[in-house]
């Protein structure tokens, strides 16, 4: 089943005790991102990103006890588009509650090679991320299937990361 806008807010306003994420790729095509980013590409000053639904949303919700993490799967160097990323998003979700962690396989083997990006609600729905390769989505897919792959694909990627913070302030484990 394919999710459209309303039916993926959803997922996120109802959620019992996590949402997480898998990311895998060094590029998103995000159209409503596409004026910012090409800012930031040219050298030219970004208006201060402060807060969102987004992390709005996540400061309830972690007010409430609930979790929001996610784990970027990076290379060096970071493409134009992850530094972006980090800079413009990734430090404000972080101070919101977001917990956002990074596996930067650069010198090592990957040990999430050919799991494409996801998230899962609560450890009991997964929602497949399709993108083309340049990074623009195609759609939203709920799986339907065991889960448990998924939740073993989470455990591998929190043991094998390390914090946001502690990536960019120079805790580079590769």
């Amino acid at each position: 089943m394919l999710l459209d806008s309303d039916e993926w807010r959803r997922r996120f306003a109802e959620i019992k005790q996590e949402a997480w994420r898998l990311e895998t790729l060094s590029q998103y095509l995000v159209p409503h991102e596409a004026e910012e980013f090409a800012a930031f590409r040219e050298g030219r000053p970004l208006t201060p990103y402060t807060a969102s639904p987004y992390t709005e949303r996540i400061s309830r919700q972690r007010a409430e006890g609930k979790r929001n993490g996610r784990v970027h799967i990076v290379t060096q160097p970071l493409s134009e588009y992850l530094k972006f990323e980090f800079t413009r998003y990734y430090e404000v979700h972080v101070r919101a509650g977001d917990e956002i962690r990074i596996l930067d396989v650069t010198d090592r083997l990957n040990p999430l090679e050919g799991v494409q990006d996801f998230w899962m609600f609560d450890r009991v729905e997964v929602v497949l991320m399709n993108y083309e390769p340049d990074g623009r989505q195609i759609n939203r897919e709920v799986f339907e299937g065991d889960v448990s792959p998924f939740i073993e694909y989470q455990r591998i990627a929190v043991r094998e990361s390390i914090p946001f913070e502690e990536y960019v302030n120079g805790g580079h484990r590769a």
